[in-house]
């Protein structure tokens, strides 16, 4: 297993992460399989989405703003609890296939850590499951 370390700059953000998972992809022992990416925190998460045009993670973020305000009524004291709840949406992870030593991933689609808490520094992991033979 491998640690991606990021680094946020914003409360809010989306961090495209394709390539460093395809690095460490690139770097394994097999050709066929599967990438699981963990999220360890309970205020960010990972999605697939679009990599050609970034008005859409722009878009993505704008939208959970409004549907999830940061001021609300929430119970939660900590004055997170919208960050909570963007990263519930999401999710803490993903899985991809793993083919010819490659991702596959569609034509225009990305890996994205998306930080709702920041700006922090965060971990994605990275755990790469052999296909059977």
């Amino acid at each position: 297993m491998e640690r991606l370390s990021i680094k946020t700059a914003r409360r809010n953000e989306v961090v495209d992460i394709t390539r460093e998972v395809e690095e460490i992809v690139g770097g394994a022992k097999f050709s066929e399989g599967v990438c699981v990416l963990y999220v360890p925190h309970t205020t960010a998460a990972v999605t697939i989405n679009e990599n050609a045009d970034p008005s859409v993670q722009r878009d993505i973020l704008a939208h959970l703003s409004k549907l999830i305000p940061e001021r609300g009524s929430y119970m939660h004291r900590e004055g997170n609890s919208d960050a909570h709840i963007k990263a519930a949406t999401l999710g803490p992870s993903v899985t991809l296939l793993v083919e010819g030593g490659r991702l596959v991933l569609g034509t225009w689609q990305g890996i994205y850590f998306c930080e709702f808490d920041g700006p922090r520094q965060r971990g994605v992991f990275v755990q790469l499951i052999p296909g059977a033979d």
